[in-house]
Parts: C-alpha cells; sequence; structure tokens
C-alpha cells in the first residue's frame, strides 16, 4: 500500500505589499443552490473531535516561510506556482488532510467539493455539497488546530476530482457554525470573484521535494483590494492519498 502526500496552503490577511491600480474591481459571487455540511463533529471552537495526528517537520515550516515570506507578493517571486489546485483521484484511494499552519488575522474554514474528473465546475450551481474540513481553519489566539492535525476525507473512487474552497472570515466565534454567506474563494479560479482574470487564481502550488510533498496554497482576501498582499500564506495543509 503507498502512499501519496500533497500540501495545501492558505495565505494571510495583512498589509498591501502589491501595488493594484485602484480602478481594479470585483463581483459577489454566490452559491444559493449549493448545500453545506461537516465532515464530522467539533468542539466549541470549530476544531474536528475525530483528528488523526501527522508530526510536522521543522525543516517543511522552514520551507513554508523561507518559500511564502509574510506580505511579499508570490507573483513578483514565484508566478509560476499560480495554478488551480484540485486534487485528481486516479486509483481508489483513502484522503486525508493535514494542517500544518495559518499566518492569518481571520478566523477562515475550509471545506471541499467533488466533481467528475475533466467536468469542473464552471459556475456555483455545479457545486452541489460544500463539506467543511475545519469550521475554524485557526491556530493559537483564533482558534486551537494544532499543526499536524489530521482529519480523513474518506474513500473516493478513480474518476473522482476534490476542489477546496475557503471561505473568508467564515468562523462565527458567537453562533459556533460556519457562515455560509462569508466569501468563498476557490480552487477553480473562474468561481472567484475578481473582475480581472489575472487576480481570479486563489490557490498556488509549489513541491517540498525533501519529503515528496506537493504544497497547495490559498489567499484569502480578494485580490482586487489594495489591501490583499497576495502572499498566499494564510494557511498550510496538505493531502496525504492512501491506495486501496
Amino acid at each position: 500500500m503507498k502512499n501519496y502526500k500533497f500540501c495545501l496552503l492558505l495565505l494571510p490577511f495583512a498589509l498591501s505589499s502589491c501595488k493594484k491600480p485602484a480602478k481594479e474591481t470585483s463581483t459577489p459571487i454566490e452559491f444559493p443552490t449549493t448545500s453545506y455540511t461537516y465532515l464530522g463533529a467539533y468542539d466549541d471552537q470549530g476544531k474536528p473531535i475525530l483528528l488523526e495526528k501527522d508530526v510536522i517537520s521543522a525543516s517543511l515550516n522552514d520551507n513554508i516561510k523561507a518559500t511564502l515570506p509574510e506580505h511579499i507578493n508570490i507573483t513578483t517571486t514565484h508566478p509560476e506556482f499560480i495554478k488551480d489546485a484540485d486534487l485528481v483521484i486516479t486509483t481508489k484511494s483513502d484522503v486525508y488532510i493535514t494542517f500544518v499552519s495559518e499566518r492569518t488575522g481571520f478566523s477562515n474554514s475550509i471545506g471541499y467539493y467533488m466533481y467528475k474528473t475533466g467536468s469542473p465546475p464552471v459556475k456555483p450551481a455545479d457545486i452541489q455539497n460544500v463539506n467543511f474540513i475545519f469550521p475554524n481553519a485557526s491556530s493559537n489566539d483564533g482558534g486551537t488546530l494544532m499543526s499536524g492535525d489530521k482529519v480523513k476525507l474518506g474513500t473516493f473512487d478513480p474518476g473522482v476530482s476534490i476542489g477546496f474552497v475557503l471561505l473568508n472570515n467564515g468562523w462565527d466565534k458567537v453562533a459556533k457554525v460556519v457562515n455560509k454567506n462569508a466569501p468563498h474563494f476557490c480552487s477553480a479560479k473562474v468561481l472567484n470573484p475578481e473582475d480581472n482574470i489575472q487576480l481570479k487564481p486563489h490557490t498556488i502550488l509549489f513541491n517540498y521535494s525533501a519529503e515528496n510533498k506537493v504544497m497547495i496554497g490559498f489567499e484569502d482576501t480578494d485580490r482586487s483590494l489594495p489591501e490583499c498582499d497576495d502572499d498566499f500564506n494564510d494557511e498550510v495543509i496538505y493531502a496525504t492519498f492512501v491506495a486501496k
């Protein structure tokens, strides 16, 4: 039985280091027909109850900090990283997501959706369901997730692809639920709100070859806004595939 590892990142909200023209705009995108569910039970901090644990090496954390420094625009340092970050299942596999770190002032929520490989969603109605992995993808002052916290998404057959969605500041600290009306940023750029096509991507991919991991990153702020710094280091997770 083989293990294949990938990694997901999501960026922090911060002061802008990217110079965007004032004319940049966005059009809010709503998901009125999408249903929202939770992968499992969670505590009052939005942390899943049923967690496994991975050991996150110091070298991996150091690599993330060096590759995605705070407030540095990724489009000027590694534009080749910017791409869709959906996972394509080619062998029947158990799929796990491991939380690595977060560097943001928001209490973001992370979920996933599924679609038939080769037929990605092109409009909100194409996403029938979003299943929340981490209702509150926060550590330190914002939440109680720990580096290495790991959740099983389930068992997936070949021909299925998995997309990710980040709900900006989605965790409602009072109601203890995810606010489904929070801004959505998807791994499929066509579903993101920016009007400038060059600003639509919200994910990055890059290799950490020392541990055979592929990092996936999300920017958690509307990229048309001047306060968006485009450093793509808000949240860091990775996916592990265990062939059945």
